[in-house]
């Protein structure tokens, strides 16, 4: 399918201030970059480069005042997930090395904190997808859906205790409990069409079965038509704006619309 997604950024600073952003989705196996456009008002010098898990980012000064940012991105994507039941999981000596990193505890996902209540959840699951969806499914029934609750400090225990959240936390938890069981698993930003109410999401994929899978414990069931702008170990690894300095988002509005549901499936 190809869908066209847009996002538009007003950023405010007091001063001038250096920024990192993550704003452009790139082309792999799972979706291809078909057309792109982004304007910075006022212009702005900008470089790009690519941080150590391939995402493609940009890095600008904000000048004092007003600085708006408009993406339009044209990409064809899958119309449904993989799924695969009984995949099994990989035994960690034949991980692709840049699996490993997701196996360990980070910032926001104290995963060695929460193996006990992880066994817990996956009790009667064969080893391997089926654990990971016993996961997505308890998130899924456990944790409202809600704004207000987390913050920027919030980690996956914190929304645990508070039993409600947005989907970067929904995603925590459920990475959280996939380390536990040393399962890697990693977050994933990006756009979702049909996202009610639509903004920019998160999700989680684990590796199972030889390859990454799609989880996501905002949906009551897989749903494709993804686009893709960030992997990381969390939330801080895959930040749409990392500031260095004071900066506050005025505004933030996304759309995603469907251009064309029949097209070829991409090569796998």
């Amino acid at each position: 399918m190809r869908l066209k997604a847009t996002c538009d950024i007003r950023l405010r600073a007091a001063e001038t201030c250096p920024t990192v952003a993550m704003l452009r989705p790139r082309s792999g196996a799972a979706q291809w970059v078909t057309s792109e456009s982004w304007h910075f008002e006022p212009q702005v010098n900008a470089a790009e480069y690519f941080d150590a898990t391939g995402n493609l980012c940009q890095r600008f000064v904000v000048p004092k005042g007003v600085l708006r940012i408009r993406i339009e991105t044209v990409v064809d994507t899958e119309p449904d997930v993989a799924v695969a039941p009984d995949a099994p999981p990989t035994a960690i000596e034949l991980l692709p090395d840049g699996a490993l990193q997701y196996l360990l505890p980070s910032r926001y996902c104290p995963s060695d904190k929460m193996m006990e209540q992880a066994r817990q959840i996956v009790a009667g699951a064969a080893p391997g997808y089926a654990q990971v969806e016993a996961i997505r499914a308890w998130v899924h029934r456990h944790i409202e859906y809600r704004y207000g609750v987390s913050n920027e400090g919030t980690d996956a225990l914190d929304t645990l205790a508070a039993g409600a959240g947005v989907c970067r936390d929904f995603s925590h938890i459920g990475i959280s409990f996939c380390r536990a069981l040393y399962i890697p698993a990693r977050m994933v930003v990006g756009y979702l069409h049909r996202l009610d109410p639509m903004d920019l999401h998160a999700w989680f994929e684990a590796f199972v079965g030889g390859r990454w899978y799609t989880f996501d414990a905002t949906q009551d069931r897989p749903r494709g038509g993804r686009i893709v702008i960030a992997y990381g170990r969390d939330v801080a690894d895959v930040a749409l704006v990392s500031n260095f300095g004071q900066l506050e988002t005025d505004s933030l509005s996304v759309s995603v619309t469907l251009l064309d549901e029949a097209l070829p499936a991409l090569p796998a």
